[in-house]
């Protein structure tokens, strides 16, 4: 509220105005995602050029609404009333810091909105629909060439972009900011460095072991998807506000403050590739319906968003990783497995079977141990790509180079090799690093979980599994609600971090999180 000069109290007409403003811009970037969604799920192939022009027009359209002069007036209006409300004090410190945040994120992206060219992100939304679609071709029929000329296009229109955007960073730095505010190459570094040296000694000492090839069986394809039911249900799926389907590579989406999407995967040969898939992507989900969207206005600032997206690596990592790929997860899990033929005979079994430990070409099928090698040799090769004169034509060969090197495997064809993540077909160079960074937050977040829980009377070694054994997953998703989700935009991913643990973001946590399992599984099988 804001008071006039006779002294009555108004409403906050600027702050209504701009609310309303975003409200119809989120509701056309909804409608971009919804034609994603379709684009992944169900549109038939023949529908790739209409599709391209469908989301070329829609993107332009976003992008005016975002850099036009009347949203900036709006902005700038808000920003006067708020500040006159806050000096005859009309807001408490709580709606003060709120508002203060959102619009200086709008601030942010406005100014970035108004450095780009609206016929490049016109042709860019064109592109990556292309890029898409010969990718689709491209693997399916492990034909690198095919998609050669899309991704060469691709990475000359986002280095354009940055240098649109004209910001005091590398190239790469640029494009990574909307997926990681403030992250930093060096920063990067710093974080990853000790995983580049400590992970390839944990493969090499699982490499001596004397694990039994015991694993390699499979299921059909109906009970995959009938387990994967069985998951959600247990993990409190509202059927009313959500939607699972299948796609190429799966993601989750939000289209809507009451419509979250999912899609999952099954491949064959892989028995638990569609249930881990659906674990990771649920737990996106369950971000995007903590985030603090009190309304359908509200989803539409700002702060009604994700932190980052290592933060929202973080939380479908807890949930596939933490939550379901442990022993007391599996103790409760095993006979849904064996009644569907598959050949495990107690939670032992399972848990074994759910923690492979063996390094293979697959990033999306990878254990947790090998995992990060797959994100490192991604990140190393994009920043080449776009910074360091690596030729579009040497990315198979240089990738399984970097495949050899890091994780002793080669790809026995480009479909497992250089062409199996969507992530650049669509454009998208900086987000790789986000999955890495996310099993780090993970696990500095769980440790500062388990040292709560312990505090509210768990006394148990593992209050995690303690409450996974029990099927008190709720508890777990509690204190994700109150120490994370709410927080939507308003610090970046390392000031949340240090917020909730106390810590600075680091490996540590991770690593030891990594050590403490290998101890088990090594005791145990």
């Amino acid at each position: 509220m804001v008071v006039s000069l006779r002294g009555q109290t108004l409403p906050d007409l600027a702050w209504r105005r701009l609310g309303e403003y975003l409200h119809e811009t989120r509701l056309l970037g909804s409608i971009q995602n919804t034609l994603y969604w379709d684009q992944n799920t169900s549109m038939p192939v023949g529908s790739s050029e209409w599709r391209a022009e469908q989301l070329s027009l829609l993107a332009r359209n976003l992008h005016a609404r975002q850099s036009s002069g009347y949203f900036e007036e709006l902005i700038k209006e808000a920003k006067i009333e708020f500040q006159q409300a806050s000096q005859l004090g009309d807001l408490d410190f709580a709606e003060i810091d709120d508002r203060a945040r959102n619009l200086e994120l709008l601030e942010q992206d406005l100014t970035r909105q108004k450095r780009l060219d609206p016929d490049l992100v016109s042709i860019l939304a064109t592109a990556k629909a292309h890029g898409y679609h010969l990718w689709k071709q491209a693997r399916a029929s492990s034909d690198y060439q095919c998609f050669a000329p899309a991704l060469r296009h691709l990475i000359g229109l986002r280095q354009e972009q940055a240098r649109q955007l004209s910001e005091a960073r590398t190239i790469w730095e640029t494009l990574a900011q909307p997926f990681e505010p403030d992250l930093s190459i060096e920063r990067l570094k710093e974080l990853f460095e000790p995983l580049r040296k400590s992970l390839p000694e944990l493969i090499e000492n699982v490499r001596s072991w004397k694990r039994p090839d015991s694993y390699k069986w499979d299921l059909d394809a109906k009970s995959q998807r009938l387990l994967c039911d069985q998951l959600l249900q247990e993990w409190s799926r509202d059927r009313n506000i959500t939607c699972v389907a299948e796609s190429p590579h799966p993601f989750s989406i939000t289209l809507g403050p009451k419509d979250f999407r999912l899609t999952t995967r099954v491949v064959s040969g892989q028995p638990f590739s569609c249930f881990l898939a659906t674990a990771h992507e649920w737990g996106h989900s369950l971000y995007e319906q903590g985030l603090p969207i009190q309304s359908h206005q509200w989803f539409s600032w700002p702060l009604g968003q994700a932190t980052s997206m290592g933060v929202h690596e973080s939380q479908s990592l807890f949930w596939e990783n933490r939550v379901a790929r442990s022993r007391p997860f599996s103790e409760r899990f095993w006979s849904s497995f064996a009644q569907e033929g598959a050949p495990v005979q107690c939670g032992e079994d399972l848990w074994q079977a759910l923690n492979p430990l063996t390094p293979g070409c697959n990033r999306v099928e990878a254990d947790e141990l090998s995992y990060g090698l797959h994100i490192l040799i991604r990140t190393d090769l994009e920043i080449e790509l776009l910074e360091g004169g690596l030729d579009v034509e040497a990315l198979p060969i240089e990738w399984n180079r970097r495949y050899k090197d890091l994780l002793g495997v080669t790809p026995p064809n480009d479909s497992e090799g250089c062409l199996q993540d969507v992530h650049w077909s669509e454009g998208q160079f900086g987000y790789f690093p986000s999955y890495l960074l996310g099993h780090l937050i993970s696990a500095q977040l769980s440790e500062a979980m388990a040292d709560s829980l312990r505090d509210s009377g768990i006394l148990e070694e593992d209050p995690i599994d303690f409450c996974i054994g029990q099927g008190n997953e709720f508890s777990l998703l509690s204190w994700l609600r109150e120490k994370v989700h709410l927080h939507g935009r308003k610090m970046n991913a390392e000031e949340l971090v240090e917020k909730v643990t106390g810590l600075p973001l680091s490996s540590s946590a991770f690593l030891n999180y990594l050590k403490k399992k290998l101890e088990l599984l090594n005791i145990t099988f």
